[in-house]
């Protein structure tokens, strides 16, 4: 189920609505962050990476023992990449989030002198990563606003609070972008992933519960 998509709502009235989940979201999440477990930039980036078509539990099962096998892009770039698929198996795509891994290291130590670098521009460059990854990496570690985390949590609600009707991950975030203040980009990702995985889940949304629900128009179509 798609959603009802408000496309009378003036844009005025859209960012109030908008200003209103946020600070009810807020209220309910108010240590909303990255649920990936990292100590550098460089965890982090590797982690949203393997978080593709996974769920955060499971990379977070498999990061530890990652991490204290490699500890720098120098040592993931000369990695066997028969041992890192192994190695990363059980979170799916293990071939091509392998290769992807490798080649994003090998591009750090030859381009960035192994450092992540803390662009958007930039780290889209890198073998695997696009916007998500991106934001993720600067708004979680760095604190760095270059946009809005796009994961399928906040698709799929943005969509239900009709505060979009893309499908396209890059046009919802240019949608959203118009109408959350700057100052809450990194926030307002991350309490949409945090009321996806608590309250507005994919197949039996917790409607009856959920603290916005009088400002969802999708609301009733659940009940």
């Amino acid at each position: 189920m798609t959603g009802m998509i408000t496309k009378d709502e003036p844009l005025e009235e859209r960012i109030i609505r908008t200003k209103e989940i946020i600070k009810r979201l807020k209220k309910v999440f108010p240590n909303a962050q990255t649920a990936l477990i990292h100590r550098n930039p460089l965890e982090l980036l590797v982690a949203t990476i393997l978080s593709a078509q996974c769920t955060d539990v499971r990379v977070n099962k498999v990061t530890p023992i990652l991490f204290r096998k490699y500890k720098s892009p120098k040592e993931y770039a000369s990695a066997d990449i028969s041992e890192l698929e192994n190695e990363i198996k059980s979170t799916g795509f293990y071939h091509a989030k392998a290769k992807n891994i490798i080649n994003c290291c090998k591009m750090l130590v030859e381009k960035y002198n192994g450092e992540v670098p803390t662009k958007i521009d930039e780290l889209i460059k890198l073998p695997g990563v696009g916007r998500k990854t991106a934001n993720v990496v600067l708004g979680g570690y760095f604190g760095i606003v270059s946009g809005i985390v796009i994961d399928t949590h906040v698709k799929r609600i943005a969509v239900r609070l009709g505060l979009s009707e893309n499908a396209d991950p890059e046009k919802i975030e240019i949608d959203l972008m118009g109408i959350v203040s700057k100052k809450n980009w990194i926030d307002f990702g991350d309490l949409l992933i945090w009321h996806g995985r608590n309250f507005c889940t994919a197949r039996e949304p917790k409607c009856t519960d959920c603290p916005v629900s009088d400002l969802c128009p999708s609301a009733k179509l659940f009940f």
